[in-house]
């Protein structure tokens, strides 16, 4: 008998995790985090698209000051569904990214 054979017959190959489509998981924002998060982007996006829509203004530090909070806001909301929604989560850790 050859060494080969018994080896074969005991040793299971090492089964890998099933893939997700693009790393994507709702595991992280369940219930009502997922929509309000979603809802916060959406609604970001469309303060910085409203502000770029003024042509004229007489005193533009306010307007310049809501364009970078909103674009901000909109940044951070997408990056924060990223890093939730993905695998991301899982490679860096909950530690590494609740301290981030």
């Amino acid at each position: 008998m050859e060494n080969g054979a018994v080896y074969n017959e005991t040793t299971e190959p090492q089964a890998k995790p099933p893939r997700r489509p693009f790393g994507c998981t709702l595991q992280h924002l369940r219930g009502w985090r997922l929509p309000t998060k979603a809802l916060q982007a959406v609604l970001s996006l469309l303060a910085v698209i409203c502000e770029e829509i003024v042509e004229d203004c007489i005193k533009c530090g306010g307007l310049y000051f809501f364009e970078f909070t909103s674009c901000s806001a909109f940044l951070l909301s997408f990056l924060i569904l990223c890093v939730y929604c993905t695998d991301v989560y899982e490679t860096f850790g909950e530690d590494k990214v609740q301290r981030v």
